[in-house]
């Protein structure tokens, strides 16, 4: 006969916590987010909610750039990061998380402010006309004037300061949300 039983009762077996592999795997997740704070801006590191020996920490590692050095002084960071609790390290990741979706909302707000610059000068008043009726509080003069100054410049090799006028002048009114036609 067998020593030992075969009912399937599985409560003698003390668990040992996580495998090796789980606390691998958790590392190396907050390994990954001590490099995500290392490629993090100053106006980021600001908004995020870390105390200030991390913040600290965050700025000195960033300034080492040998890459031995900065891998070295990531572990480091890891490591710290590791000793606070999984609460903290959540809303890390979502404060990260988040600034990185409003980079990408900026990025196209600018890439939106690009195309219209660009209709404005090559299509002139037909695109001017759909920007109108979409954001009927724009000064179509003013676009009108700014499209053709810079249509000039284009012809003539100028540098692109009125270029750049109509481009801020259609980011101001891409940016007035509460100014568009909403009938």
């Amino acid at each position: 006969m067998n020593d030992h039983d075969d009912s399937g009762d599985d409560a003698d077996i003390a668990w040992d916590g996580p495998s090796r592999s789980q606390r691998r795997r958790e590392a190396l997740g907050v390994l990954e987010l001590a490099l995500r704070l290392l490629e993090a801006s100053e106006a980021q590191l600001t908004k995020l909610p870390l105390d200030d020996d991390l913040r600290t920490l965050v700025r000195d590692s960033q300034r080492i750039t040998q890459q031995i050095a900065r891998k070295r002084q990531a572990q480091f960071l890891a490591k710290n990061l590791r000793r606070q609790d999984d609460a903290c390290l959540h809303a890390l990741r979502e404060a990260l998380d988040h600034a990185k979706a409003d980079g990408r909302r900026d990025a196209a707000a600018l890439h939106r402010a690009e195309i219209w610059r660009e209709r404005l000068i090559a299509d002139g008043d037909a695109a001017l006309g759909e920007f109108i009726a979409d954001h009927p509080q724009a000064d179509r003069q003013r676009l009108r004037q700014l499209a053709r100054n810079a249509q000039a410049e284009r012809l003539r090799n100028k540098p692109p300061h009125a270029q750049r006028e109509l481009f801020r002048a259609v980011r101001e009114e891409l940016e007035n949300p509460g100014m568009e036609n909403t009938e």
